[in-house]
């Protein structure tokens, strides 16, 4: 009786007791705001780190009061469809490439232009510029809100099962998956490649089963996704460089309050200068270690397929879709003409 008694007033007396200062209890409470962040890339991949570290100093900076959950390797589904579920909120994030969003936002694919840049200096300095500012404003025109950092995805390059790159010429005729986006079935078309539209999530039993000859993606994603293993040459072309927008349905992002807006605004930011760096320091351990395996690398001629959109009209054409005003931003963040 007596055990009975003390119980029930050590009970009564921790119910009492106040809850403030107690740090288990943040951690307990129930955030907020809850956000689904969806990516197609691997658990490993440099971005997906830095995401979970942003997301990690997220909740520690807001209390509590905002989660956001991964779901890398395409989880929720493919790059077309996580697009719509971002803009009708279905998904709150995506993490996704211009040229992917110019399905919805033909102005995402303005740095995509094929072989508009020479190094990655160029394109930094233009992204966190004039032309990211261009391209910021046309996704929120469609209710996509995105941080002023763009995270770097790399310069693209093409593999093959088949035969080296080295001149346009190699390439005529080749079957290469590229992602669903027009921007990039228009340049490979332009190059006289047979481009194929393929889920990323289908690519690898793709090039296993010569359903087609190649793909092309930066050299993190073809390491971490295993291209490598089924694939025998790596053409360094650096035909596009590509950077993903962390894209935040825009009425989520609304009923963010200012305060937590900031929070989530300045830890994206600060994950996407150090995924740069991340990226920037391991392509040189990404190509040591695939040639290891067998793959083997060779530079290309990039005149002659600069050569070949012209004459096939690939940049007269872009121009007249983007318009003047837009060509004017991306030359000058590309440090001249295109042709």
């Amino acid at each position: 009786m007596n055990t009975s008694i003390s119980r029930r007033a050590v009970l009564g007396a921790i119910a009492a007791s106040p809850l403030v200062g107690a740090p288990f209890i943040s951690r307990a409470r129930a955030a907020e705001f809850v956000f689904k962040v969806a990516h197609p890339l691997a658990i490993n991949h440099p971005t997906n780190v830095r995401l979970q570290q942003a997301a990690d100093q997220i909740a520690k900076d807001s209390d509590g009061r905002i989660e956001l959950r991964l779901f890398p390797n395409n989880q929720l589904g493919g790059e077309v469809d996580l697009l719509n579920q971002v803009r009708s909120g279905a998904v709150e994030m995506f993490v996704v490439g211009g040229l992917i969003a110019s399905s919805v936002v033909p102005m995402a694919a303005l740095d995509g232009v094929g072989f508009a840049f020479k190094d990655s200096a160029a394109v930094m300095k233009g992204m966190d510029g004039a032309l990211g500012a261009h391209i910021r404003a046309a996704l929120m025109q469609a209710n996509l809100y995105a941080p002023a950092t763009i995270w770097d995805y790399g310069f693209r390059q093409i593999t093959s099962s088949t035969r080296p790159i080295k001149t346009v010429d190699d390439i005529s005729g080749m079957k290469i998956r590229v992602p669903g986006a027009a921007a990039y079935v228009d340049l490979f078309k332009a190059l006289g490649a047979a481009p194929t539209s393929i889920q990323f999530n289908e690519v690898y039993p793709a090039l296993q089963t010569k359903i087609v000859d190649g793909q092309e993606n930066p050299l993190g994603v073809i390491l971490t996704s295993k291209f490598f293993e089924v694939q025998k040459f790596c053409s360094l072309s650096n035909h596009i460089w590509q950077g993903n927008w962390v894209l935040i349905n825009g009425r989520v992002w609304r009923g963010l309050p200012p305060k937590l807006q900031e929070i989530v605004e300045k830890r994206l930011n600060e994950a996407g200068l150090a995924q740069r760096q991340d990226l920037a320091g391991q392509e040189q351990s990404y190509k040591d270690t695939m040639a290891k395996a067998g793959l083997a690398f060779n530079d290309i001629d990039a005149d002659s397929f600069r050569k070949k959109l012209t004459a096939n009209g690939y940049y007269a054409a872009a121009r007249k879709k983007f318009g003047d005003p837009a060509w004017k931003v991306l030359e000058q963040a590309a440090g001249g003409d295109l042709a």
